[in-house]
């Protein structure tokens, strides 16, 4: 029945035009008088008429072409893509995953738009620099925003499967870890026209993964600063904190500035020169400066500390649990919050306190409690 439908839509705005081309005709050798606004109209924007007619038959044409082709693709892929739900659906109808695991996700929806309401003072619109973090896949309409230290190369991996981009590889853990972060395997939002933006943002599922700020600023830590392998940071940021926060240093720490300190990083993070010189790294920036959470409604907002249950949530919604598992964390290495109690041990009250404002947004926005290790309360 659509098909007649735009037919017609496509012949009457065909007929109308025809008319009005009529009357302009007319009316160029016979102006029209007594209504200001239409005279106004005809004089001054001619080709401005022409084009709204032309731009609207190619609009309705385009549509009509995009249903011939979606009905096309439909019969091709047979009833199952017919009756298929999108995860989106299939979060708000609510009849495909446990009642209690939903409650929890409604929960923490509420209390991220709550947080929002009392500490957004201002919103503003979107520009593509926001969205390089938002990973798209087009086939199970999923939108992902990765935060570094956060499971995100696992989830990289598995929607490199969920894609096709690791070919018939299905185990996400056989992908390399370093294949995963490479640019230009998966696509991000910041990659499409902003029509093609709009559309993602209101039907696909929106997900992200968030931590407690201060376990994933010392994982970051950790895994860039003391791991001798990292020598591109340790050059990169570790030269610079040593140049700027640590008295006398040596010519070969200055060189190498591979043993900068916890206090020194706390330092560098709150220094408001850092900024001014040049963005945070991704994996100390602060979450809701990755993904924007008051600009973008997530639908699913997962937690490391249920990092399982709320993968496999995201993985039930998109109906491909049966394709690809989340890989399970074996990492006995892993941070916690007692060992990022022992690296605050030494850090001034003064200092805990500038770094808990500058990562207090995500304490509110994420539900995350003050740590009971800090001096400052």
């Amino acid at each position: 029945m659509r098909k007649p439908r735009v037919i017609r839509m496509v012949f009457a705005l065909s007929l109308g035009c025809f008319v009005m081309v009529i009357f302009y005709f007319n009316s160029s050798l016979k102006p029209v008088t007594g209504i200001p606004a239409v005279q106004h109209l005809w004089t001054s924007s001619h080709a401005s008429f022409f084009e709204v007619c032309c731009s609207l038959l190619v609009s309705v044409s385009e549509k009509h072409a995009g249903l011939m082709l979606a009905s096309e693709a439909v019969g091709e892929s047979g009833s199952r893509q017919k009756s298929r739900r999108s995860p989106l659906q299939t979060l708000y109808d609510g009849d495909q995953v446990e009642s209690a695991v939903q409650a929890i996700h409604q929960g923490r929806r509420e209390l991220l738009e709550e947080a929002c309401r009392s500490y957004t003072r201002k919103r503003r619109v979107l520009i593509p620099e926001d969205l390089k973090h938002i990973i798209v896949d087009d086939q199970h309409g999923l939108l992902y925003c990765y935060v570094p230290k956060v499971a995100c190369t696992n989830w990289k991996r598995v929607l490199m499967v969920l894609t096709g981009v690791a070919g018939s590889n299905r185990d996400p853990l056989a992908i390399p870890a370093n294949e995963a972060h490479i640019p230009g395997n998966l696509r991000t939002l910041s990659e499409y026209s902003t029509s093609q933006i709009n559309q993602r943002l209101r039907s696909y599922l929106k997900f992200v993964f968030v931590r407690e700020p201060f376990e994933r600023l010392v994982s970051a830590y950790r895994n860039k600063f003391t791991r001798s392998y990292n020598t591109a940071f340790h050059k990169r940021y570790g030269t610079k904190i040593v140049r700027q926060h640590r008295p006398d240093p040596q010519p070969e720490a200055l060189e190498k500035g591979n043993d900068v300190s916890f206090e020194e990083f706390v330092y560098y993070l709150v220094d408001p020169a850092t900024q001014r010189e040049e963005p945070f790294n991704e994996h100390w920036e602060r979450v809701h400066s990755l993904c924007h959470p008051c600009l973008i409604h997530y639908d699913v907002v997962g937690k490391y500390e249920t990092l399982e249950q709320d993968s496999r949530y995201v993985l039930q919604l998109a109906g491909v649990e049966d394709q690809v598992s989340f890989p399970a964390s074996s990492k006995s290495t892993r941070t916690t919050g007692d060992m990022a109690a022992q690296f605050f041990h030494n850090i001034s009250p003064f200092y805990q306190k500038k770094l808990y404002n500058l990562y207090r947004m995500d304490f509110l926005l994420f539900n995350y409690s003050v740590p009971a290790y800090l001096k400052f309360r």
